[in-house]
């Protein structure tokens, strides 16, 4: 993501998922034909995570198309090819939605889908 606004979901995301006991291993990492906005793992599980800073859900799932997908698979396989250790690890596409808060001092509601994309 390149906008603020994409940098902060992001973010929001990203501590969203330690929280939740993931490692995160890398970010913002352009590879083959797309781009990775989060990569982690926990357990044996390696997840390849796109993240979506939307104003309504439906649109962050929208724009989970075809093309989109396929980038993301793209990256990932070039991802694994760079690092050979997590060979063993299951791979899962998700999706995390992060959607703001109608309060400015409320946290953004976030929302993670698990395997977004199935092979």
């Amino acid at each position: 993501m390149s906008t603020v606004k994409g940098k902060v979901a992001e973010d929001a995301a990203a501590k969203f998922l330690i929280k939740k006991g993931y490692v995160i291993l890398d970010r913002n990492r352009r590879l083959g034909r797309g781009e990775l906005d989060i990569v982690a793992s926990s357990a044996d599980i390696l997840a390849f995570v796109e993240v979506k800073g939307h104003q309504q859900r439906t649109s962050s799932i929208e724009a989970m198309h075809q093309d989109k997908q396929q980038r993301m698979v793209s990256a990932a396989q070039t991802w694994l090819g760079q690092h050979p250790k997590f060979g063993n690890y299951q791979c899962r596409f998700d999706l995390i939605v992060v959607l703001p808060s109608n309060i400015k001092l409320l946290p953004p509601k976030i929302e993670h889908i698990k395997d977004i994309i199935r092979l």
